[in-house]
């Protein structure tokens, strides 16, 4: 009973950061309705930024803070000069620019801090919080910052004028244009907002996974993964999802597979989700007639 308690609360933890960066996969559907490749890649590249913040003397929750607005500052440019100029070019073609900025950020990220494997600091105590001892701090830390995250965005969209702004402009650009709502400003506040969220999950794993230019990409696929299972045009299916994939990914690998093939998990709920329900649990479904 304690490997299981272990296990679930372990994949919490985990769950929350995959969460995290399925909420800002769906930020950017909603927006596009196409997937950014390159979530993890930026989150991986922020992430750098604070490691190198951090290593230059700066306490961890300023540069904490500091990675963040940096983060936001990269998605909006990346939307206003990369993505602003494909917004209208064939699906293919907006993808290859997604592929290509992951490539991108991946050999610069290497270029600058080599491929060398390096230790991010946690913000943490070593020692269990609370006296729980089935979760370690930065464990249990990880779930509480990604809480207060989630729940800063739901009343940022839900009670906030630019918020209200955001979510027309993700359900009808055209009618929003119509009523005065400046669509492209918003978009690129959007993919700001998206990119700061990944900050956030790139600076709570690195220090379970250890930092280097590769970090992101078994991540990104729980993620994505997590966003398919709740419905990729569904943020609170995206949450949900996302600590859904944490538990399975955790007793699954302790107590059927073995965690060498931990990874066919998000593999298995992909595929899985693409035939039995496209839409996921908590998408909406659209049908059009012909």
């Amino acid at each position: 009973m304690d490997a299981l308690l272990f296990q679930v609360l372990a994949g919490l933890a985990t769950g929350g950061i995959y969460a995290s960066l399925a909420l800002a996969l769906v930020m950017i559907y909603q927006a596009t309705h196409l997937v950014n490749f390159a979530q993890g890649e930026m989150a991986m590249f922020t992430t750098y930024l604070a490691w190198s913040l951090i290593s230059a003397g700066m306490p961890y929750w300023a540069a904490f803070v500091i990675t963040i607005a940096l983060g936001f500052a990269l998605g909006a440019l990346i939307e206003r000069i990369v993505i602003r100029p494909v917004e209208n070019a064939p699906v293919l073609a907006v993808v290859v620019v997604f592929i290509a900025l992951l490539v991108i950020l991946n050999s610069i990220a290497g270029w600058i801090y080599t491929y060398t494997i390096k230790a991010f600091p946690s913000p943490f105590p070593k020692e269990p919080l609370f006296g729980i001892r089935y979760m370690s701090a930065h464990e249990l830390g990880a779930i509480g910052i990604t809480l207060v995250v989630l729940t800063t965005l739901y009343l940022f969209f839900r009670y906030t004028p630019l918020g209200l702004a955001m979510r027309a402009v993700a359900q009808n650009p055209q009618s929003s244009r119509l009523v005065g709502i400046r669509v492209g400003w918003m978009l690129a506040l959007g993919w700001g907002l998206a990119a700061a969220v990944g900050a956030v999950a790139g600076m709570m794993v690195a220090p379970i996974v250890y930092l280097d230019p590769n970090m992101m990409g078994g991540i990104l696929l729980y993620a994505f993964a997590a966003a398919l299972l709740g419905g990729i045009d569904s943020p609170m299916g995206a949450v949900i999802g996302g600590f859904t994939v944490g538990v399975l990914e955790n007793l699954l690998g302790a107590f059927v597979i073995g965690n060498e093939l931990k990874l066919t998990v998000a593999l298995v709920l992909i595929v899985g989700v693409l035939l039995v329900r496209p839409s996921g649990f908590f998408g909406s479904v659209h049908v059009s007639r012909v």
